[in-house]
């Protein structure tokens, strides 16, 4: 965010009405917006509320903004006050298209953790720093020099990148796919959007689980898709939970996240998923399995994917390197019957022309790397210690006041809090003591839940962290 330069010799608050008038002319302030309140205002620029009361008056005498007790300050309608030229109604547009914006919930979070004031974050539902291949990346592009042609790649993907997903998916999914069944794409998220865009219409029935990672996601909104829980309980959904939702809305597609499920951490049960993969069959219905967690499994044999069970071509399989090496390389995937890979990779060529090949070079190298069992292994020790240290924090500082289901893979701890809180006000009072954390209602779960991802703070934060999350229960109980 910008802030006025105090070495300048210009005062701070020309500097301020200066910026404004600028950002109005630019139409980033629209006519007719609501500007920042005085007081408000002057705390996010860490200036004097009097400086900010300067500026505005200043503005007002030119004509750029008008203010109306109760109704806050406004841009004028006319800029200058008597141009008859209009800027165009950008609010409307904004407000406008078909596209959903993020819940306010994530955009408050987003806001906390831009501001790049030190906080810990128990929000975020990606890898530290210290958990990714950084070292491990920066020795295969020391030995393996990027010099390949920086043009367009086949839109389905980098062409090598698809074939060592073959060799990748068989060994650690145990499942069976081909270089033509195969869909690179930036991340699990652009897998969804993809499917939901051109695989339903809307007013299209699907069937998502409940709480989901998904109901944080406006794009099924945003398709007009009508969504219906599937509740999850420590064994993961009820496959005649999907039978009913067949019969009473003729559901056209179940979304799940059966290993280490987001956010709960449950594992589904080896029997549903055989009766579930029946029942998609008998009514053919398409499953889309979200499997970024499987390799995550602190201990024994990750969790087989329903795609390795799956014989008769019923499940869209997406997988990503986004929680087991790092998220912004941008890669993901997608298993699908080969008509539905060349749908969707025409649909995505029409919005970007395809990925970067340089991650995706990047990605077939460390695939190929002897690095990769090494990493996974370093990965899960820590993700378990993490766990851990959560876990120990939260008995200590919370006891009875908490209850959760102890994951045995993801990033995730799902928590239940015992006494009746209100999620706006414990989020509040939580910002205030430096830490952040995504609701429970975020994933369609009644208020009173909790999510927090240990992957992301540092080893020596989670406690401390913990201790500031009970002052602010503390505080919104009182």
């Amino acid at each position: 965010m910008w802030k006025p330069d105090r070495t300048s010799g210009q005062s701070l608050f020309q500097q301020i009405a200066d910026d404004m008038e600028r950002r109005i002319s630019y139409g980033e302030f629209p006519p007719g917006s609501l500007l920042p309140s005085e007081r408000k205002l002057a705390e996010q620029l860490e200036v004097n509320r009097s400086t900010v009361v300067l500026a505005y008056e200043q503005l007002r005498a030119l004509g750029l903004i008008e203010s109306q007790t109760g109704s806050g300050t406004r841009v004028s309608r006319f800029k200058w006050g008597v141009s008859s030229k209009h800027t165009p109604n950008w609010n409307r547009y904004v407000e406008g298209g078909n596209f959903l914006p993020n819940l306010p919930f994530l955009r408050r979070i987003r806001e906390v953790l831009q501001k790049g004031t030190a906080i810990i974050d128990f929000a975020s539902g990606e890898l530290a720093s210290d958990l990714a291949p950084n070292e491990e990346i920066r020795l295969i592009l020391k030995e393996q020099p990027f010099i390949e042609h920086l043009g367009y790649v086949n839109p389905q993907g980098y062409v090598p990148l698809r074939e060592t997903l073959v060799s990748y998916l068989e060994q650690y999914r145990s499942i069976q796919a081909t270089e033509s069944s195969i869909l690179i794409t930036s991340g699990s998220q652009q897998s969804l959007y993809l499917i939901t865009q051109c695989l339903l219409s809307p007013g299209d029935a699907v069937a998502i689980e409940d709480p989901s990672y998904c109901y944080s996601l406006p794009m099924f909104q945003s398709a007009g898709l009508r969504l219906f829980r599937l509740p999850v309980d420590d064994k993961g959904i009820k496959p005649e939970d999907v039978r009913a939702l067949y019969k009473k809305h003729r559901i056209r597609m179940v979304f799940i996240n059966p290993n280490f499920q987001n956010p709960t951490g449950a594992v589904f049960d080896p029997v549903r998923r055989t009766q579930l993969l029946d029942l998609a069959a008998e009514l053919g219905i398409p499953i889309v399995e979200d499997d970024p967690f499987s390799l995550t499994a602190y201990e024994g044999t990750p969790p087989a994917p329903l795609k390795s069970l799956d014989q008769h071509g019923s499940v869209i399989y997406i997988g990503s390197l986004s929680k087991i090496a790092a998220s912004g390389l941008r890669i993901g995937w997608m298993v699908a019957p080969h008509s539905v890979v060349s749908r969707l990779a025409d649909a995505r060529q029409q919005m970007d022309f395809g990925l970067s090949v340089v991650p995706q070079r990047i990605a077939v190298q460390f695939l190929e790397s002897p690095y990769v069992e090494p990493h996974l292994d370093r990965l899960r020790t820590s993700l378990l210690f993490k766990r851990d240290l959560l876990i120990g924090a939260l008995e200590k500082e919370l006891g009875d006041d908490v209850t959760f289901t102890v994951p045995q893979g993801g990033l995730h701890l799902w928590c239940k809090i015992i006494p009746e809180v209100n999620d706006s006000k414990l989020l509040e009072e939580a910002i205030k003591r430096g830490i952040i954390f995504v609701p429970g209602s975020v994933y369609g779960s009644d208020s009173g839940y909790v999510r927090f991802t240990f992957a992301r703070p540092s080893q020596e934060d989670i406690v401390p962290g913990i201790a500031k999350f009970a002052e602010a229960l503390r505080a919104v109980l009182v």
